[in-house]
């Protein structure tokens, strides 16, 4: 997801201001992120009053912990780059129970959770994490939808086999691994 995107999802009315967004934007740039950067918002106990911007870099992660609300001085943000090499991840993990999914991840002490379609998002974040911490190019994935998502009719014409048409599965034999010398013990 784009820090755009996060402006409609703040759980409270004052946590993306243009205000508060006006103090983000440039420590994000400051330390390379692009404009409208990928990024992941840990919205934490209080978002009125605090929460965390992940933002992957090629340097590193931005961490970018934004108090939306200094007496007598209004928005601030402090950031830092942790490297590459540095980050600590945790495993992404998936339950499934009755056509919902229900994900979960750690990323630099933060634990993020997600059901459906911003477990999809968050999904997707993760694995660019993933990529970025091994070197490797970044793909963006479609995100799949919920079985719950899909209309009434696509679920219905699904299940239905189409009349007259069967599907064989692959003849072939499996193939046989060459067999070496046999080893007994005795």
């Amino acid at each position: 997801m784009r820090l755009s995107d996060w402006r409609t999802r703040a759980p409270h009315k004052d946590a993306m201001t243009p205000k508060v967004i006006a103090v983000i934007e440039p420590v994000l740039a400051a330390l390379g992120a692009e404009a409208d950067p990928s990024c992941w918002i840990v919205w934490g106990d209080d978002p009125a009053v605090r929460y965390v911007v992940l933002a992957p870099t090629d340097a590193g992660l931005l961490q970018v912990l934004v108090r939306v609300n200094v007496p007598q001085e209004g928005p601030r943000a402090s950031a830092k780059v942790i490297r590459w090499t540095r980050v600590q991840l945790g495993e992404l993990g998936l339950e499934m129970a009755d056509g919902h999914r229900l994900l979960g991840f750690q990323v630099e002490g933060h634990v993020l959770r997600g059901t459906d379609d911003v477990g999809d998002e968050m999904a997707g974040f993760a694995l660019e994490l993933f990529a970025r911490v091994d070197g490797r190019e970044v793909t963006s994935r479609p995100v799949a939808r919920s079985r719950t998502a899909k209309p009434a009719a696509a679920r219905d014409s699904a299940a239905k086999p189409v009349a007259g048409k069967a599907t064989v599965a692959s003849a072939s034999k499996p193939s046989k691994r060459a067999a070496g010398p046999s080893r007994s013990r005795g």
